[in-house]
């Protein structure tokens, strides 16, 4: 399936932000945004939401957490029971390094991997890029032209009203 985008280049990202704000005004909804570095405040001038990798970091941990403590509950207390300077067998003081650094673990790999695979960066999606000079000095704004739609001039004037400095169009197979 072929998907048609028509692209907006900018080579000022001062220019990129004024021209979301506008093209996002007249209506116009815009598939994404690529730079070759962060652009403090495009999220909120994009309108996305604030990531949910927070949650899924506590909840990796929890279990890391969680494992921790049943793994060494169950080795000191009930499978191999050892009697080390007279503490008891499940002493939860000197559980903690091996509690606090199997959270850590779970939740850094469990991290990696939910972003891995929500943006879809695992070996077998393949990645589409839109223009190769996004990834050296150009903004590139995306928008995905929709079937049906006949007035491709007015998004070309709508673009390069905005600021940008080339208009293209690309299809891209989805």
């Amino acid at each position: 399936m072929n998907k048609k985008y028509i692209l907006g280049i900018y080579d000022d990202e001062d220019i990129l932000l004024d021209a979301i704000e506008k093209i996002r005004a007249a209506g116009t909804k815009i598939y994404d945004v690529f730079s070759p570095y962060p652009v403090h405040g495009i999220d909120d001038v994009l309108g996305i939401k604030r990531s949910r990798l927070p949650i899924a970091a506590f909840i990796f941990g929890l279990c890391g957490m969680s494992f921790a403590l049943w793994m060494m509950i169950w080795m000191m207390g009930f499978d191999w029971p050892m009697i080390i300077g007279g503490k008891p067998h499940i002493s939860l003081p000197s559980f903690i390094p091996v509690t606090f650094e199997l959270t850590v673990l779970f939740s850094a790999f469990g991290m990696v991997w939910t972003f891995f695979i929500v943006e879809r960066m695992i070996p077998t999606f393949r990645v589409n890029v839109f223009d190769k000079r996004s990834t050296d000095d150009k903004f590139v704004m995306a928008i995905e032209v929709k079937e049906g739609v006949t007035d491709m001039k007015a998004l070309n004037n709508l673009l390069r009203s905005s600021g940008a400095i080339e208009v293209n169009e690309k299809e891209v197979v989805k």
